[in-house]
């Protein structure tokens, strides 16, 4: 990938990873900032307007709302990301043109545009990054939170309610269930990155095919996605230890619920660690993990920067991992570095650092079952054979053509990408089967 594709991802992911866990402006507070012509309104701006950031390859559909309350304000809205109403912080008007901002960590994004007719079209920036955006008026969505389709649990945890979908099989319980724990970033239940357009749905094939093997699941947005947007943590306060205390939690519910046998952990890419560290905790009675690191993540984050950065880039990253590992704060990063890590991320990032997935394993003394995909772009086989080291006893499991989202892709990187978004590819073959026999062999099911 070359770097200019690179920054692209990256604000992106900076965008909607601050969106999902940063502190929501009170709309009391918000700056409203009469036009420059003597307060006069633009004609025909309040309203629903929908259009996109035209990001190239990956447009990113929006919503904003304009109000005039005696001064402008609104919200922008990120359907596909999970994100709602999130107010902006300023709005000027001077006849035709309109600029509005968010303010976020520390940042200001900004939309800078001309309004003709229905239309408003002009320019994003953040971070130094410019793309074209285009708004066009709509209508309001109808009041009403639609109902979402399924079976819903819920768990109360120390930063508010989380909620998961449970999967059931159609036979008559009690049932063996299994948590299903989503990757990095804002990742929701299905295993759909909000950073990225379009669906895989990989997690909720494979809660759907679990279910027909007789193995109930439950599988939860993370915070600050989907349902669980509400329970969002501002990113300066998120640490790791707060995802394991969230899986553990849903253990601890699940081992009290009589609907189920027995209590597994699936954890997919961080969330692998995540049910790792979780199911050391806990009372759990099988574990797999698919597509996790063998390594610590300042490890594994140095190698993937390392291939797209200069070197004078590269050592910087090098020194500031070094320091964050030491629990150091970096106060000075440089702008290609912000998006990675800006100062709000940086207790995160060390907090994570802390755990070694080697010695997280071997902590374990259940059965255990480790996946890794050949065709796997993010996370190689050799993270999977760390793991296998570090506990010879478990299961490993290397699936031919599997790639990240568990779908069966060419190495090709492009054309392994487009599974990313297609929710219509089956799961890989092997993939469920293997699962289903390690379980059947460590006594989960019969």
């Amino acid at each position: 990938m070359k770097m200019s594709g690179m920054k692209i991802s990256l604000l992106l992911a900076v965008m909607i990873f601050i969106v999902g866990c940063s502190d929501h402006l009170d709309p009391k507070k918000q700056e409203q900032n009469k036009s420059k012509n003597g307060g006069t309104s633009v004609e025909g701006l309040a309203g629903v307007w929908r259009g996109t950031i035209n990001v190239p390859n990956q447009p990113l559909p929006i919503m904003v709302t304009f109000e005039d309350k005696g001064g402008w304000n609104g919200t922008i809205s990120i359907p596909v990301q999970g994100v709602k109403d999130y107010p902006l912080s300023k709005v000027r008007t001077d006849q035709s043109a309109i600029s509005f901002h968010i303010e976020m960590a520390g940042q200001t994004i900004t939309f800078n545009g001309e309004k003709g007719g229905g239309t408003i079209a002009g320019t994003f920036t953040q971070a130094g990054q410019s793309f074209p955006f285009e708004l066009n008026k709509g209508e309001a969505e109808k009041n009403g939170t639609e109902q979402e389709e399924g079976q819903f649990l819920s768990v109360d945890t120390n930063e508010g309610k989380l909620y998961g979908e449970l999967e059931t099989p159609k036979e008559k319980g009690p049932h063996p269930v299994v948590i299903i724990i989503p990757g990095s970033g804002p990742t929701d239940r299905d295993g759909n990155s909000v950073t990225l357009q379009g669906k895989n749905n990989s997690l909720k094939l494979l809660a759907e095919e679990l279910a027909e093997q007789g193995i109930a699941s439950v599988r939860y947005d993370k915070r600050g996605v989907g349902k669980n947007q509400s329970a969002a943590i501002p990113e300066k306060e998120l640490r790791f230890d707060q995802f394991v205390k969230d899986a553990a939690a849903w253990v601890e519910m699940l081992n009290k619920d009589e609907q189920f046998s027995k209590v597994g952990v699936i954890g997919h890419s961080q969330g692998s660690l995540v049910g790792m560290a979780a199911a050391a905790e806990t009372d759990v009675d099988a574990f797999v993990s698919i597509a996790g690191a063998g390594r610590p993540i300042d490890e594994v984050l140095y190698d993937q920067l390392k291939v797209n950065l200069t070197e004078e880039l590269k050592q910087e990253s090098k020194e500031i991992l070094e320091k964050l590992k030491q629990g150091e704060q970096v106060e000075s990063v440089s702008k290609e570095l912000q998006s990675m890590f800006r100062s709000s991320v940086q207790p995160f990032l060390a907090s994570w650092i802390q755990y070694n997935p080697v010695k997280e394993i071997q902590k374990l003394e259940i059965p255990v079952l480790i996946i890794n995909g050949k065709h796997d772009l993010q996370v190689p086989v050799s993270e999977a054979e760390n793991l296998y080291e570090a506990k010879v006893e478990a299961e490993l499991l290397l699936i031919d053509r599997m790639n990240h989202v568990l779908k069966e892709a060419p190495k090709d990187r492009a054309e392994n990408l487009q599974s990313y978004s297609n929710p219509d590819l089956p799961l890989s073959d092997g993939l469920v089967k293997g699962i289903v026999s390690f379980l059947k062999d460590a006594e989960f099911i019969e």
